[in-house]
């Protein structure tokens, strides 16, 4: 086996930059079979440090996201929909998961809700039509409101 992958390893070494599912599985091969000499530890340290970031960036789309809904919900109450609910709720749902997936990311959110609130208020008034200074410049929601499953922000008809 340690042949073997010697052998992969000579006639593959580009993988990562030119097939990364076959670099992936070679990569858990040779963890498996203990050859760590082998083991391309740059890309390794890399692709561990890019799933941190993954799942931040993650987080911070789907907190602005619930924040344009939560202000769509707030302002626009005449055209609420089942939708709009939906993606509230699914929002939320996801957040919940990654915070269960990686509690290390528990203050996270709160770290970054002005800078995705102020996002989620442009796309909010993008999507509204309704002037951006029609929606407050500071978040008018704590952390806490905004993952709470059962909150939903008093309306305020435009």
């Amino acid at each position: 086996l340690k042949e073997r992958m010697s052998q992969i390893l000579k006639t593959t070494n580009p993988l990562y930059e030119t097939d990364f599912v076959a670099w992936t599985k070679q990569t858990v091969q040779l963890i498996r079979a203990r050859q760590f000499e082998q083991v391309d530890w740059e890309n390794v340290i890399e692709e561990i440090e890019s799933l941190g970031r993954s799942d931040r960036r993650e987080l911070k789309s789907r907190l602005e996201v619930l924040l344009q809904h939560l202000l769509k919900w707030q302002y626009q109450s005449n055209l609420r929909s089942g939708s709009w609910r939906n993606t509230i709720d699914e929002q939320r749902n996801r957040i919940t998961d990654l915070l269960q997936e990686s509690p290390s990311l528990k203050s996270y959110p709160e770290e970054v809700l002005a800078e995705c609130y102020h996002r989620g208020r442009k796309a909010a008034s993008n999507e509204t039509e309704l002037p951006l200074d029609m929606f407050p410049i500071e978040c008018p929601y704590s952390i806490t409101q905004v993952l709470d499953a059962e909150f939903l922000p008093e309306v305020i008809d435009s």
